[in-house]
């Protein structure tokens, strides 16, 4: 898994993306009430606003981590927000997407890294 400084995770599924947010940031934002998720075959650039997420302490927004197109979002966690908590880097993805640099993923920090810029 790759990480961003935004606190969202990446991983790598065939030729897509799956994105989703850190157990760390799912902690921070505390217990998550509402989710919107972006349209499947949204065209999206890095760092534009596409996931509003809200929890009983703040509201936030999420960021495409990357260039691409949004294949395929996680409607579970519209459904139930919660589930963001339960599992964040697990069942609680929030969308995949078909990067258009996969060599993109290289200037992401590993876990390892992560751990530190959190730590």
């Amino acid at each position: 898994m790759k990480f961003t400084e935004e606190h969202e995770w990446l991983r790598v599924e065939g030729d897509e993306v799956v994105v989703g947010i850190t157990a760390h940031a799912a902690e921070q934002l505390g217990d998550v009430v509402f989710v919107e998720l972006p349209d499947e075959g949204a065209t999206v650039s890095k760092d534009d606003e596409i996931v509003v997420i809200e929890s009983v302490k703040a509201a936030s927004d999420i960021l495409a981590p990357l260039d691409g197109e949004i294949t395929e979002v996680n409607e579970a966690i519209v459904e139930e927000p919660g589930k963001v908590n339960d599992d964040p880097e697990g069942e609680a993805w929030f969308f995949k997407m078909k990067i258009e640099d996969m060599s993109a993923l290289d200037d992401l920090m590993d876990e390892a890294a992560y751990k530190a810029f959190i730590g």
